[in-house]
């Protein structure tokens, strides 16, 4: 198939190096940490990060050499934490082969610039859109890491570029469909982790199935209308990177964006909810930036301001939060 190279050997960069590597792909796991490149070369696993996963098919191999890890790679796989994105990808500038394709599956918006993944490993790697690509869908790294079946949207502005990927990370068990809607697979891909923060806050904090919905449903409705001011297409809303993702993050204790949030629901400090949900939670500074977002295109973000000001103290209660929501 390909010569495939994974930037970032997290729990779902792990699992997502596994589905490369059962659609036939020869894949390499780049990480900066030598105990887990040296778990995953020679012992094919990756107790640190995918644990529940035993064994790693054996195409798949590691290495910390960043020049190494992409010199034969024709499709690179970018699964770094979205805020460390630019910082992580710009070593990797002219590292990477000409014809290379680039693919983020990395859902947030740059904290201090408001750009999305795909602005920023462009401009970090100074390829041109047509070389990139974006896949978001409804991926909770334990499950499909289990072989559990799933799918996403491969998204690329050259269509043929989605299709290539697309079928490279196509398996039995994981589907794949392919658009050129670059912005909205973007866009719902960051913004629905917010909307599972608020979804955990109010679940947390006690509140049962209609509130739930009821928060769930007006995070989707403020979604759309930013993404489609931004430039999105409507049915990507209803596709796998849309409401599919949506419904999988705010529905499991498995997503990191909800379980952050029930923590703080619960009573916990922003800092102890970090601690407990035991990863990144990239709602967290997504809050802020979709805020600012909907100050750029002049549409109103009122789920995502009463989550950014719960998460930051300036309101301490569920039933706050959900007033800031509906505020006339």
């Amino acid at each position: 198939m390909a010569n495939v190279t994974v930037l970032g050997a997290g729990a779902w960069g792990t699992a997502f190096g596994q589905v490369l590597a059962d659609a036939g792909n020869d894949v390499t796991m780049w990480a900066i940490e030598p105990e887990i490149v040296e778990n995953i070369k020679t012992k094919h696993c990756n107790p640190d990060r995918l644990p529940n996963v035993k064994v790693l098919p054996d195409n798949i191999t590691a290495e910390s050499d960043r020049a190494k890890a992409v010199e034969k790679a024709e499709i690179i796989i970018v699964t770094i934490a979205a805020q460390f994105a630019r910082v992580a990808l710009e070593p990797f500038k002219d590292l990477i082969a000409p014809d290379s394709i680039v693919v983020s599956l990395m859902k947030g918006i740059e904290k201090d610039t408001n750009k999305r993944m795909d602005q920023v490993v462009c401009e970090a790697l100074d390829i041109p859109e047509e070389r990139f690509a974006c896949l978001s869908g409804p991926n909770l790294s334990k499950e499909v890491s289990e072989r559990q079946p799933t799918g996403a949207i491969v998204a690329s502005a050259n269509l043929e570029t989605a299709k290539r990927v697309a079928g490279v990370c196509r398996t039995a068990y994981f589907k794949t469909i392919a658009s050129d809607d670059v912005i909205g697979t973007e866009m719902c891909g960051s913004l629905k982790n917010v909307i599972a923060l608020a979804v955990g806050i109010v679940a947390g904090g006690g509140y049962g199935e209609n509130t739930t919905a009821m928060v769930q449903s007006q995070g989707l409705y403020e979604l759309m209308m930013l993404g489609e001011a931004a430039g999105a297409k409507k049915d990507t809303f209803l596709s796998l990177a849309g409401v599919g993702d949506l419904i999988a993050t705010c529905a499991s204790p498995l997503s990191r964006n909800y379980a952050f949030g029930a923590n703080m629901g619960k009573g916990m400090s922003r800092e102890e909810a970090a601690e407990a949900s035991n990863g990144v939670a990239e709602g967290v500074p997504t809050a802020a930036a979709v805020v600012a977002l909907g100050e750029q295109y002049s549409v109103a973000t009122p789920l995502a301001s009463a989550v950014k000001s719960f998460i930051e103290g300036e309101i301490s209660t569920c039933d706050q939060m959900i007033e800031r929501m509906f505020e006339a």
